[in-house]
C-alpha cells in the first residue's frame, strides 16, 4: 500500500453522528420538560443546524454563535418558549455519551495505524470531539486530531489542511489520503490541497458537485482492500 498518512473525517465517517445527534436532541428536550412533537422539532433543528454550519464553514458566523443560535431559531420557528442557551449546554453535554461507531471503524483505524499514521480532521467543536473520540475507543489508534477551532480555519480551506498535516509525524502528499463523507468539505478540500481522497458514500449518492474523489466506498469495510488492490495494480 502506497499510503502512509490517513486523514479521517469524524462525523458520519467513523462515528454515526446522525444517530448520536438524534439521541442527544431527544434527551435534551426531555430534560427541558418537552415530551411532545420532538420528532417534528428535530427535523426543523437539523435544517437550521445544517444551514448554520455551512455559514460557519464559509466564515459567516462563529462557532460560539452557532451553538446557541441553532436552538434559538428552532424554538422560535415552533413558538416554543425554552432557553436556547440551556438547550445548547445540555445537548453538548449529552453528545459524548451517545457515541455510535459506524460499522468497521475500529478495525479500519487499528489496521491503518499499523501501516502508517491515522489523523482526524474535523470542523466539529474541539472539546466535544475529544470526548467523543475518547468514548468511542478509537483514541489508541489515532495519532492526532486537527480541529477548525485550533487551526483557525475550516474545511475545505487549504490552510486547515496545511495545519493538519504539520501535526503528522511525516507528511508526503503522494502518500496521504483523506477519507470523508462530505464532498463540499473533505473531498473538495483534498482537491484544493492536492492530495488523494476517498469519498465515503454509504447512500451511493450521485456526485453532482465540483469535488472529484480519487476513490469511492459505500462501506468502511471496502476501503482497506480497495487501497491494497489499487496499490498493487
Amino acid at each position: 500500500m502506497k499510503h502512509r498518512l490517513f486523514l479521517f473525517d469524524l462525523d458520519d465517517t467513523l462515528l454515526d453522528f446522525k444517530a448520536s445527534e438524534r439521541l442527544s436532541f431527544v434527551r435534551t428536550m426531555q430534560q427541558l420538560g418537552l415530551h411532545d412533537g420532538i420528532d417534528e422539532l428535530f427535523l426543523q433543528y437539523q435544517a437550521i443546524n445544517t444551514a448554520l454550519w455551512k455559514s460557519f464553514e464559509a466564515g459567516g458566523v462563529s462557532k460560539d454563535f452557532l451553538k446557541v443560535e441553532r436552538f434559538r431559531k428552532t424554538f422560535q420557528s415552533q413558538g416554543i418558549e425554552l432557553d436556547p442557551a440551556a438547550a445548547s449546554r445540555l445537548y453538548l453535554e449529552s453528545l459524548p455519551e451517545t457515541v455510535v461507531l459506524i460499522d468497521g471503524a475500529e478495525h479500519l483505524c487499528k489496521t491503518l495505524a499499523g501501516i502508517g499514521e491515522v489523523g482526524i480532521i474535523t470542523n466539529g467543536i474541539e472539546s466535544i470531539q475529544s470526548r467523543r473520540i475518547a468514548c468511542s475507543g478509537l483514541g489508541e489508534h489515532i495519532s492526532f486530531v486537527a480541529t477548525s477551532e485550533s487551526s483557525g480555519y475550516a474545511k475545505p480551506d487549504v490552510r486547515f489542511f496545511e495545519y493538519a498535516t504539520k501535526m503528522a509525524r511525516s507528511f508526503v502528499k503522494d502518500t496521504t489520503i483523506i477519507v470523508g463523507d462530505r464532498l463540499d468539505a473533505d473531498i473538495l478540500g483534498a482537491n484544493r490541497f492536492g492530495i488523494e481522497s476517498c469519498w465515503f458514500n454509504p447512500g451511493r449518492l450521485a456526485n453532482e458537485s465540483e469535488a472529484r474523489p480519487t476513490y469511492e466506498a459505500a462501506s468502511l469495510h471496502e476501503i482497506l482492500p480497495s487501497l491494497r488492490e489499487l496499490a498493487a495494480a
